[in-house]
């Protein structure tokens, strides 16, 4: 988990003596050095603690704090012991007591906001946070968290700004930039889904719909839509002179090109060097439009969020995903390291480009070959990109390495029975149930793996334990299965009855289907 291992940098840190040496304050107070005395316990447990021992650490920090209640000091180490060995809620019951007796320890704060966002209950994560940042405004470990606090809540704008900031503190750092372009992403969205509310049949939305298909006749088929609608909206004449261009049509596309080029000039004349200017709070029709083009996307966005036409929202999600694309070329620019092709993984894993995530992934490996997490995320990439024995190889190492985490045991399990391996699946899923009753992926494949195999009174009892984790109604169906060939037919309709249903509210998109065209001449 990447926040974990943010903990752990830090706290390496921070026992260096570093941004919080109060942490170790009590460390080094010169008591009498007697075997159990609190100036000896407190070094072992600092030694345990930089050897990564947090477990062992934790009586020795405990005893301290029992011994002086008063000393905040002792009561940061053992919040920090308990954080690390994943106490998170008795590390916040210690760190809101170092607060008590001292309101200035920002480390008390920081790790506080850390453990509440580890939690899942990131609105408790905001205030300790914003605390630390506005008398450290420099300190990045509090921004980044500060901003994937935001993130979890869906407040995007907040977090772009704070990633914004992140990215002039640490200029380098992978995920800041990351963090950026997913923020800007998602506003961009936001921005599209107004839009689509307010004018589902607008040039604006179509040409948004077809910037989002993936196969070039159907981008073709919307953007004609779009200039049917309003044929002089620029830039979809140079849109499809494209298509024509890569589908083999050099031809076809030097007319588009040369539509694109006839249309009427832009009126930028009020884009003067405060940006888009309002008359008689009449904002000038092409002002948005030249602020883009003109790379102004800050002024864009502000401008247009005042607003509430089709105009201002498709130019702010333009905005937006301009900037997103900036944050991805400067990616693209930065300096090889492991962190950077961990980032790089997850953006393609979630583009579902899953072979270029294992490659990422691989070139990670390289910089620190025994990381685990990094090995874990190579094993996913090889699986969805139905590399399976290589996946196979990778996930055995590492159960050997650690038999008994309920995630890896899932992970080996689900990629056998999706290699069509059901039989030999279902030992690792079931160790993971048994490890963790709460993890409903598992359920899910270990209910598929004994449905497979036959086993199907012992497939229903996981595949209704799952159905909080089905996003896509798909368990209904195995459920309707199970019950049919164990004499349940009552229960199977009821089932297939909501697996249709649930398939016909899917996805939430209210934009029509491609339909099946061919690319036209102009």
């Amino acid at each position: 988990m990447i926040l974990k291992k943010r903990a752990r940098e830090a706290c390496a840190h921070y026992l260096q003596g570093g941004f919080c040496a109060v942490l170790i304050l009590a460390l080094s107070c010169p008591l009498p050095a007697k075997p159990e005395d609190p100036a000896a316990k407190s070094l072992r447990a600092r030694e345990l603690m930089a050897a990564g021992k947090f477990d062992e650490a934790i009586p020795l920090c405990n005893d301290l704090v029992v011994a002086h209640p008063d000393n905040p000091s002792f009561r940061m180490n053992l919040g920090l012991a308990l954080h690390m060995a994943g106490f998170e809620r008795k590390a916040v019951e210690q760190f809101e007591g170092v607060l008590k007796l001292d309101s200035s320890n920002l480390p008390a704060r920081l790790f506080l906001g850390e453990a509440y966002i580890t939690l899942g209950e990131p609105a408790n994560a905001i205030p300790p946070l914003e605390y630390v940042t506005r008398t450290q405004p420099a300190n990045p470990e509090a921004r980044e968290l500060l901003a994937e606090a935001f993130v979890s809540l869906k407040r995007f704008e907040r977090a772009a700004e704070q990633y914004q900031r992140l990215t002039a503190i640490a200029p380098d750092n992978p995920r800041a930039w990351d963090g950026l372009r997913r923020s800007c992403e998602a506003l961009a969205g936001q921005a599209a889904a107004a839009l689509r509310d307010l004018a589902p049949d607008s040039a604006y939305w179509l040409v948004l719909v077809a910037e989002t298909r993936i196969t070039f006749d159907a981008a073709f088929y919307w953007y004609r839509q779009a200039l049917a609608q309003m044929p002089g909206l620029r830039g979809v004449h140079k849109a499809i002179a494209e298509i024509y261009r890569k589908t083999g049509h050099s031809d076809w596309a030097a007319i588009e090109e040369e539509k694109e080029r006839q249309l009427p000039p832009l009126d930028c004349g009020n884009l003067g060097a405060a940006g888009p200017q309002k008359a008689d709070n009449i904002l000038s029709r092409h002002s948005l439009e030249c602020a883009f083009l003109a790379s102004r996307y800050a002024e864009v966005i502000n401008t247009a969020k005042d607003l509430n036409t089709p105009e201002s929202h498709y130019w702010q999600a333009r905005a937006y995903h301009a900037r997103a694309q900036d944050a991805f070329t400067r990616l693209g620019r930065m300096k090889p390291s492991a962190q950077l092709h961990q980032v790089l993984a997850k953006i393609y894993l979630d583009r579902r480009l899953f072979s270029e995530s294992a490659k990422e992934w691989q070139e990670a490996l390289k910089f620190t070959p025994g990381d685990l997490r990094i090995q874990k995320g190579l094993a996913v990439a090889l699986s969805l990109s139905g590399d399976f024995q290589a996946a196979r190889t990778t996930l055995e190492n590492l159960v050997r390495r650690e038999p008994d985490s309920a995630e890896l045991n899932y992970l080996l399990g689900d990629t056998l029975l999706n290699s069509n391996r059901a039989d030999e699946a279902v030992p690792p899923l079931q160790k993971a149930v048994d490890l963790d009753p709460i993890l409903l992926p598992a359920h899910k494949s270990l209910g598929r793996a004994l449905l497979k195999i036959g086993k199907n009174e012992q497939a229903i009892l996981h595949l209704k334990t799952a159905l909080p984790a089905d996003d896509d109604g798909s368990l209904y169906y195995q459920l309707a299965r199970a019950y049919r060939s164990t004499g349940q037919p009552e229960l199977a309709d009821q089932m297939l009855k909501r697996f249709q249903d649930a398939q016909s509210t899917a996805g939430g998109d209210k934009t029509p289907p491609d339909p099946k065209i061919e690319i036209t001449p102009p």
